[in-house]
């Protein structure tokens, strides 16, 4: 794909102020996101990349610990203590692999399972506070989705 060149003016000057910052806008929109979350997620008893790690094992329950860790683009030193308190709280359960014990497969338990229907509301919380339609939040999700893409690569 081919970029077309900016023809406007770059102006250093307003490119540093605040509100002008990208990643002003995402990092408050994070703030924002997370305080809204905050009180939903206090009521199923999770933190934010706890949910995180229960959204990705509602979809795909057994996965191994490196898997779940390059979902979420965590590394095993977050993510192992995340895992040994939603352990703890018996959502899951953390089970060595019987020809290598090196690798660990997670496995919703009975309760894990259960909070899935607790959870559903969150999205339509989310929705109804973010005061757009489906598709607008969609397009959102994307774009953003592509923004962190071209980031990384």
């Amino acid at each position: 794909m081919t970029r077309k060149p900016d023809t406007r003016k770059f102006d250093a000057q307003r490119a540093l102020l605040l509100d002008n910052q990208l990643c002003f806008a995402l990092y408050s929109a994070s703030l924002a996101m997370t305080k809204l979350y905050k009180p939903l997620l206090d009521e199923l008893g999770l933190t934010y990349p706890q949910y995180l790690a229960m959204l990705v094992l509602w979809e795909e329950d057994g996965l191994m610990v490196s898997a779940l860790g390059q979902r979420l683009s965590l590394d095993s030193g977050t993510l192992t203590p995340l895992l040994k308190r939603l352990e703890a709280a018996g959502l899951i359960a953390r089970i060595r692999d019987v020809e290598d014990e090196r690798r660990v497969h997670i496995s919703l338990t009975a309760a894990g399972r259960k909070l899935k229907s607790r959870a559903q509301k969150i999205p339509g919380c989310i929705l109804d506070a973010a005061q757009c339609s489906i598709p607008e939040l969609v397009q959102l999700t994307r774009q953003v989705q592509e923004l962190r893409d071209r980031l990384m690569a």
